[in-house]
């Protein structure tokens, strides 16, 4: 993989970043959410978490489908890495990846953005307050594993 392309991976996963974190700063006063807090929100409020849940899963998504992928690609890893848990050892076995097992995590969360639940404040601001935690863990990760990759 050239560094050209490797670096437009790396720029899509930086702009869903950035935009993440542009949401999680709009709350960042008003967390942990309640259900109170949750059945208070404006309608523009209501958009920021959108934004929120929306660039969580993109974030997750292109650094799965893409960003990884391109790692492994990158440091020219051999061997029979035909499943999705195969590269994820892989990756943290070479440190790409701080974990394995907090990849799948993340991408638990991601899948529960799928679940809505409109009618249940309860739900939403439990699903939230540890959505916004593990954002951090996302960002922290989508930074570990591009230092990495500078070293190729």
């Amino acid at each position: 993989m050239n560094k050209a392309v490797f670096q437009g991976i790396v720029d899509i996963c930086l702009t869903h970043a950035d935009r993440l974190g542009w949401s999680m700063q709009q709350f960042s006063e008003k967390r942990p959410f309640s259900a109170k807090s949750i059945s208070q929100l404006t309608d523009i409020e209501l958009a920021v978490i959108d934004q929120f849940t929306i660039r969580f899963s993109k974030l997750q998504d292109a650094m799965g489908a893409k960003l990884l992928p391109a790692v492994l690609e990158l440091t020219r890893e051999e061997g029979d890495l035909s499943t999705f848990i195969d590269k994820l050892n892989r990756l943290e076995k070479i440190g790409a990846l701080n974990s394995a097992d907090e990849w799948l995590k993340l991408r638990e969360m991601r899948n529960q953005f799928a679940h809505d639940y409109p009618d249940d404040p309860e739900i939403q601001s439990s699903l939230l307050n540890k959505a916004f935690d593990m954002a951090n863990k996302l960002l922290s990760t989508l930074n570990h594993v591009v230092h990495f990759s500078a070293n190729y």
